[in-house]
């Protein structure tokens, strides 16, 4: 009996290792996560003004970031016309994969035509609508002015 255990029982070891293996790697993260968090916060109490970032240029560049996705959404809304491209080409993707899947393994291929026909003409619609919506290109991002380093004196 124990002959037949043991090509289970290595994988078995395998697969449970890995898991927590994860779990540990997830929670020493948030524990470090949390110790960094607090040490800014008593920096910011002791009137200390935290780094940005490790990487400040990253910091700056994500801050960027958002406030150019924040421009866009606030001139289009949450209906920009690259979200309807994308919406038109997936649902007209899967309206030509409906109308193959029901074409071959129906019994009348027309069948497939008329309920993937169906999608793609919605798929097209969301397309059509990309293409005809205002897109104004955001504004270049601002330089900001080198922070200055702290008088040391």
């Amino acid at each position: 009996m124990d002959f037949f255990f043991w090509p289970i029982l290595i994988p078995l070891c395998a697969i449970v290792g890995a898991f927590a293996y994860s779990i540990v790697r997830a929670v020493s993260y948030a524990r470090v996560r949390e110790l960094e968090v607090r040490e800014r916060i008593a920096m910011i109490e002791r009137g200390l003004v935290p780094p940005p970032e490790k990487d400040p240029g990253g910091f700056d560049r994500a801050m960027n970031r958002y406030e150019r996705a924040r421009e866009v959404s606030d001139r289009f809304g949450s209906r920009s016309p690259g979200r309807y491209r994308s919406a038109g080409v997936t649902l007209m993707g899967v309206g030509f994969g409906l109308m193959l899947l029901i074409g071959v393994a129906g019994e009348n291929p027309a069948s497939g035509v008329g309920v993937g026909g169906f999608i793609v003409i919605i798929g097209l619609a969301f397309f059509i609508n990309s293409l005809l919506g205002r897109y104004d290109p955001p504004p270049p991002p601002r330089e900001r002015p080198p922070a200055e380093p702290p008088n040391p004196s």
